[in-house]
């Protein structure tokens, strides 16, 4: 095999990875996955697809080496193959919302009216932690926040938030993180703690960018 067709060959490789991505559904699993391990009767709870669809596409991710699996049991379990996974995924949608005005459109319209969801990125963040002005708030659920999040994060499940309120401390800014950029679940708690007079924003992404970007977790 000569040098161009060696070349072929490696972008051949690179064609199966990006073609493993090439599904919308297999985006959603991989944002569940990258929250922590994951049986596939636990992700086709998650997404209300049917155990037959969701093992054929983790088989598929798995083969580009997307994604790993060990079987416990009658149970098989998918992890990330690393966080690597994570920095393609950022820079696929960096491309997407940078370059296709309808990408564009539709992350504006899911993210609504800016004025009241106010973000800080991973930089802004640090800064606010290091001078301990915020409360960082944990809105995934609690298997997700077991298996790792941001140091210091207090745990209250989205679906839980109004009924814990007192839980957290006042007189502090909070920040919403969850699953990552296009998780709904920190938009919902700011716009519930804004309801109710408290100063709240969300973080812009989430618990998997922030580890694949190299930053603390607990």
């Amino acid at each position: 095999m000569n040098k161009s067709e060696q070349k072929r060959s490696i972008y051949q490789h690179f064609a199966v990875v990006a073609k493993a991505l090439g599904h919308e559904y297999r985006w959603e699993l991989l944002e569940l996955i990258a929250q922590g391990e994951r049986s596939v009767d636990s992700l086709s709870q998650f997404t209300e697809l049917a155990v037959a669809t969701v093992s054929q596409h983790l088989q598929q991710m798995r083969r580009a080496g997307l994604v790993c699996s060990r079987k416990k049991g009658r149970f098989v379990y998918y992890s990330l193959a690393d966080d690597r996974v994570i920095t393609l995924m950022g820079g696929l949608r960096d491309v997407a919302e940078r370059n296709i005005a309808e990408v564009r459109q539709l992350v504006d319209s899911f993210h609504g009216d800016s004025s009241t969801l106010d973000a800080v990125d991973a930089h802004e963040l640090l800064e606010l932690l290091s001078s301990g002005s915020v409360i960082l708030l944990d809105v995934r659920p609690e298997q997700e926040y077991a298996s790792g999040h941001l140091p210091g994060a207090l745990n209250i499940p989205m679906e839980e938030l109004q009924e814990r309120l007192r839980e957290i401390p006042e007189g502090q800014t909070i920040v919403a993180y969850c699953r990552g950029p296009f998780c709904a679940l920190s938009q919902e708690a700011v716009e519930l703690l804004r309801e109710q007079g408290l100063e709240a924003m969300r973080f812009d992404s989430g618990y998997p960018e922030w580890k694949a970007s190299g930053l603390p977790v607990q």
